[in-house]
Formats: C-alpha cells, structure tokens, sequence
C-alpha cells in the first residue's frame, strides 16, 4: 500500500509518493538523496519515532503507524555545502551589515502604517500561553534557526544541533527572565524543533509562549524594500501588564529583525561561525550581580560577549 509523506528541507517540501509500508527507514533516505542531495547518513529526519524513539534505518515505514501525507521536517547538509561551510571565510569587502539600520529606524519605528500592523496582530493573533507570566520578571525573547541551534548541521542529534550550554544559559536567565521563543517560520516546525533540543520539556526552566511568523508584520524601508520584522510591540500589547520596553530582551541572528525596537535587540553570531559552533550569546543580564542591578534595561551596555 502506498504511503505518501511530505517532507521538510531547506525551506522547501518535497512530496514522497512512491514509498510503501513494506519500505524502510533506509530506503526513504534513499530516496530523499535523489531529491535533495543530502547523503541518508547526514540527514535526521524528525517525527519517525518506534516507541517514543528514533526509528532506526531498518524500521518499515508500516511500523510507524504514519497517515497519508503525514509531514516531517529533514535536517542534514549536502556534501558540497559542508565545504564552504567548515572551510575558512571568504575575504569579501562587500559583506553587508544588516544591522546597519541608524537612518532607518526614524523612518520605520514611528511610521504609522506600522503602528497600526502591530496593533492587529495585538487584536488578533492568538497567543497559546505554555506556563503564566511571572510577577516582576523581565524578558527574554529567542529566535530559533543560527541562534540556539545550527539549523544546517548535519549532525544526527539534538544535542549535537544546540549551541553548547544552551540549558545552562537558558536555566540561568530563568532566575530573572520570562523566557519567549519567536521564530519567523510555522508553529509546527517550532514545538517539533524545541521538543527536539529538550528546551520545551525541560524541567529547570519553563517557556511563557511561543510566537511564529503570523505574529510578524511587514514593513518598508528606503534601502531594503519590504521586509518581514518581529515588533516587540505585540508582545508589549498583549502583556501590557508584564513587558515593556524597559524589561526586553531579543537575541536574533538578524538584526533587521528587531528593526521596530532596536534598542532591545542583540545580534547572535550564527550557529557556525568559522570553523567551529560558537556558545550562546552573553550579555550583562546573565551576570547575576549586574542583572540585579538593572531596573531598566535600555541602561545597560549594549554590546555582546561570545563565549
């Protein structure tokens, strides 16, 4: 009987149609290499699962007890990609910094076609609060992909994919910090990559909410054209009573992303830099006797510290 699956990889999805429930695991990495080059030792499919574990090359898809047109998300490197990426840097003069937004952000943060995106996606976008808003806790917003882990990796394993002591940084800022997680992609492939790190299930620290790319507005600037942004804003409407300016935090591997609040945002190095997976970015509010001291966040030094 056939079995049709839709996969995940590289922002695409790629429809598998001629697998049947006597084929295995192996032979649908096979199959998945014609499609995406991705070699089947490299790749790490999530959602296969045989008793609450990765199913292994030899399990028929049978087993898996999979509906039609179930999807799963791949995560691997071709052959060729993992050259340029271990190899060193390019020498190029033309890099762009794209947080290199000064001029922008007069024109952009106050603009009043923003203000009034923002204040929809306030009314309208629901929020599925995971554990309530603590009483005179501060913020910390996280992206997903190049800042807690290496969304290209062709490592096999959560803990091979996370930027090194990331439940460390994480179970520390929770001391003091509500902790969001905002990806710019479907809520779906967020619970299933945070399942996959251990961040959700975690018992050291817990998860206020998750937004994903619906809570985002689009705006327009003079040297970009249209962007996709993630305005604190909506966190700030919707929890009014909790966050604000003064107690936000945003770690981004983008920096155009916080261009609506950019005095609350910190640029992550992406999860490879060179040639080795960098830690998990560290500012002031990590130290426990600076961050005690901060009742505001805009005053502390806005820098970054990689470890």
């Amino acid at each position: 009987m056939a079995l049709p699956i839709i996969v995940k990889w590289g922002g695409q999805e790629y429809s598998v149609t001629t697998l049947s429930e006597d084929d295995t695991v192996l032979d649908l990495k096979q199959f998945l290499k014609t499609l995406t080059g991705v070699l089947p030792e490299r790749q790490k499919l999530l959602g296969l699962k045989v008793k609450g574990k990765p199913a292994e090359n030899d399990v028929k898809l049978g087993a898996l007890k999979l509906k039609p047109n179930t999807k799963i998300m791949m995560m691997g490197t071709r052959e060729e990609s993992l050259e340029d990426v271990l190899g060193p840097p390019p020498d190029n003069d033309d890099v762009v910094n794209d947080f290199d937004i000064e001029d922008e952000v007069v024109e952009v943060e106050n603009r009043e076609e923003n203000l009034l995106k923002i204040s929809r996606r306030v009314k309208e976008y629901k929020v599925e609060i995971l554990n309530p808003p603590r009483e005179g806790k501060k913020l910390l917003v996280l992206d997903v992909d190049y800042t807690l882990f290496d969304h290209r990796s062709c490592a096999e394993t959560g803990v091979e994919l996370m930027r090194p002591y990331l439940h460390e940084f994480l179970t520390s800022a929770y001391e003091d910090y509500d902790i969001v997680i905002w990806s710019a992609t479907n809520m779906k492939w967020i619970e299933a990559k945070m399942k996959e790190l251990g961040v959700s299930t975690n018992a050291n620290y817990k998860i206020t909410f998750m937004l994903d790319s619906a809570a985002m507005i689009t705006v327009h600037t003079p040297r970009r054209g249209l962007i996709d942004v993630k305005p604190l804003g909506v966190i700030w409407g919707k929890f009014s009573e909790f966050y604000s300016k003064k107690n936000t935090i945003m770690f981004d591997d983008i920096g155009r992303n916080f261009l609506m609040n950019p005095q609350n945002g910190l640029k992550a190095c992406p999860g490879l830099c060179g040639n080795s997976l960098h830690c998990i970015v560290v500012v002031c509010l990590c130290t426990p006797s600076c961050r005690a001291q901060a009742e505001n966040l805009l005053d502390l030094p806005h820098s970054l510290l990689l470890l």
